[in-house]
């Protein structure tokens, strides 16, 4: 089958390899090697883009990794799909499926309609319908998450699910989440494309859906005036980027619950060697490094000598 394929970051990139991989290991009965199930016809990704305070080129980690393993297919990096020239471009490569995770750009109709597109969502629709569902489905303290395969219409993650898999998130970092969901949505797809015909597509019930945003660093910022439960989702949602801060700048690079312990918020409740507890409006939550702003992060117990704090003093 002719397959195009888009995306843009790592967890794209998990997808993409696990098709070439599933390809690279088909082998027949006496050893040889079998045409592969999916022929990738072309590889669409987002634009290099400036990174950096030196605002260097950079191309996609799917560029680079195209580059790196399918040297003979054509990479495509248009500003827009919506350029009928686009449509033209990709109906002319006779795709079977066009394959899409994360790509980072709405397709139109045009292209919807030229074959079956299926993209992979990193959660359990209809929840985390938009940009964010990993960071947002630990901002919201779920049990569990997941990866939707779906048939793509004109709305944002509003198709027709065709499969799913399934993954525990409970005091998991979101890049642990990130790389898992990668893995598991490789193996998804290629259970998905290879039993496509006795698939039966699920319409999703609006009435359940909730959409995410895309993170801004201003969701880093927090007080110890939350909820101890509030502040560590915050933590594994948002570490390394934007990370959490204080109003003062105060970054928080470490960070654990702590049971046991209760105060006024932003007290620190103990001191330890290597951390420090601190009281939130409910529960506390351990400390292990931190960072001021235009300074180096250092340890927590570096950081409570150089302040000179002791039990009972307040950091807001």
């Amino acid at each position: 089958m002719n397959v195009i394929f888009m995306g843009t970051p790592e967890y794209a990139v998990k997808i993409l390899d696990s098709m070439v991989k599933f390809n690279t290991n088909q082998l027949s009965l006496d050893g040889a090697k079998k045409e592969p199930k999916f022929n990738i016809v072309a590889v669409f990704t987002q634009p290099d883009k400036p990174v950096g305070r030196k605002q260097i080129l950079t191309p996609s980690s799917v560029k680079i990794y195209s580059e790196a393993n399918l040297p003979t297919v054509p990479i495509f990096q248009p500003k827009t799909l919506r350029d009928e020239a686009v449509a033209r471009q990709i109906s002319s490569l006779k795709p079977d499926f066009i394959v899409v995770a994360a790509y980072g750009k709405i397709l139109p109709k045009s292209i919807l309609d030229i074959a079956p597109c299926i993209n992979l969502h990193a959660s359990i629709l209809p929840k985390y319908r938009g940009a964010s569902p990993i960071q947002s489905a630990i901002l919201e303290g779920e049990k569990q998450t997941g990866v939707t395969a779906m048939l793509m219409n004109e709305g944002l993650d509003t198709g027709d699910m065709l499969d799913f898999a399934y993954t525990n998130c409970e005091n998991k970092m979101a890049q642990e989440l990130f790389s898992e969901l990668g893995d598991m949505a490789g193996e998804l797809i290629v259970k998905t494309l290879l039993n496509f015909q006795n698939l039966t597509p699920i319409k999703q019930d609006d009435n359940l859906a909730t959409e995410c945003k895309k993170i801004q660093k201003t969701d880093g910022l927090f007080s110890f005036n939350e909820d101890a439960h509030e502040i560590y989702n915050k933590f594994r949602a948002l570490t390394p980027w934007p990370g959490i801060y204080l109003e003062s700048g105060l970054k928080i690079l470490s960070l654990e619950l702590f049971e046991g312990s209760s105060g006024e918020a932003g007290e620190i409740l103990s001191i330890y060697k290597d951390s420090f507890v601190v009281g939130c409006n409910s529960g506390a939550v351990k400390i292990y490094s931190l960072q001021e702003p235009a300074k180096k992060a250092v340890d927590a117990n570096s950081y409570i000598n150089g302040k000179r704090l002791r039990v009972g003093d307040k950091i807001l």
